[in-house]
């Protein structure tokens, strides 16, 4: 999907991300079995082969690109700047994370894949390589130049929305704004229309507080900031719960009636929809001009290289990304 929302017809593009996690292996993996999509890799092709030979997997170099037993994709090579082993961290290998990642989002914009899916990179040591870098999902949206991405988390049954994301706790409670809030659930409602088909969606909003404050008792950010966008949205049509205790929120009734959950902050939610399909869940961001999914854990070091990583979030990743691009 380019910049000007329109559907491309071309591939998914896939990236590696940190070199010396799980991603390659998983990819290694995925190209096992058949791909209903065209699909570019976005890395090294030496560092697949070699990851493909540690765990035991079938993948050859072709004139197509990279070919394991079920699909094939077309490499689009970055470099490795140094030899990656499993498991071990190198700081001079962060500029290859950064490029395939910012190199995707370019080829999105441009029309060039139709959506993105992005394997997972290491945090820690892009920052400790002097880069500021809170996650794929502001990366990617600065890049964009989208103001504010909004993280949502998926299953094929839950949503879980985050307002704020990659925040220490103790800065939670000033980052939700007003203004903040009232764009999270403008765009939450806008893509899940724009992208999931879905006619006047129902959102449950959490409260920030135990209890959602208990009138005050237990904190005064419902009241002073999360009821009034509550209903100044309400008074313009969209469909609101809340605010809702956080431990009742994501009860099988009060499921049945929503569409998504909005959570404010990174562990009021993700620990519940991942405890629900862990594996299975889609890390989804809204509010782009382009497509972007991505596995919902992390690079695995202690895992990488053994062949016991799970691929079923990629291709999970990859079905969503299919479907969030499919033609009108």
């Amino acid at each position: 999907m380019n910049s000007n929302g329109q559907i491309s017809n071309g591939p998914i593009v896939v990236t590696t991300g940190e070199p010396a996690g799980i991603g390659p292996e998983l990819i290694v993996q995925l190209l096992q079995d058949s791909c209903a999509v065209p699909l570019v890799v976005l890395g090294d092709s030496e560092l697949l082969l070699q990851r493909a030979a540690e765990i035991g997997l079938e993948l050859a170099l072709t004139d197509s690109g990279v070919a394991g037993r079920g699909a094939t994709a077309r490499v689009e090579q970055v470099a490795l700047r140094t030899s990656s082993l499993p498991g071990q961290l190198d700081q001079a290998n962060v500029p290859y994370v950064i490029e395939t990642v910012a190199r995707a989002v370019d080829g999105c914009l441009a029309g060039d894949y139709r959506a993105m899916v992005t394997c997972p990179v290491h945090k820690g040591v892009i920052n400790d390589a002097g880069h500021v870098f809170s996650g794929h999902t502001e990366f990617i949206a600065q890049r964009c130049g989208t103001e504010q991405p909004v993280m949502m988390l998926a299953t094929d049954t839950l949503r879980v929305v985050l307002v704020t994301i990659h925040l220490p706790l103790a800065e939670v409670p000033v980052a939700v704004t007003a203004d903040r809030l009232e764009r999270v659930l403008r765009t939450v409602v806008a893509d899940l229309e724009r992208r999931f088909g879905i006619t006047r969606p129902v959102l449950g909003v959490c409260g920030l507080n135990p209890h959602a404050g208990e009138d005050g008792h237990l904190g005064m950010e419902e009241i002073h900031v999360i009821t009034p966008v509550l209903e100044t949205l309400r008074a313009e049509g969209f469909e609101l719960v809340g605010p809702l205790p956080a431990d009742t929120a994501f009860t099988d009734r009060q499921l049945e009636t929503l569409d998504a959950v909005v959570a404010m902050y990174h562990d009021q939610g993700l620990p519940v929809i991942k405890h629900h399909g862990f594996g299975d869940v889609v890390n989804v961001t809204l509010g782009l001009p382009i497509v972007r999914t991505s596995v919902d854990h992390g690079t695995a070091l202690d895992l990488a290289g053994t062949g016991t990583a799970q691929v079923s979030s990629l291709k999970a990743a990859l079905r969503w990304a299919k479907w969030m691009t499919r033609a009108d």
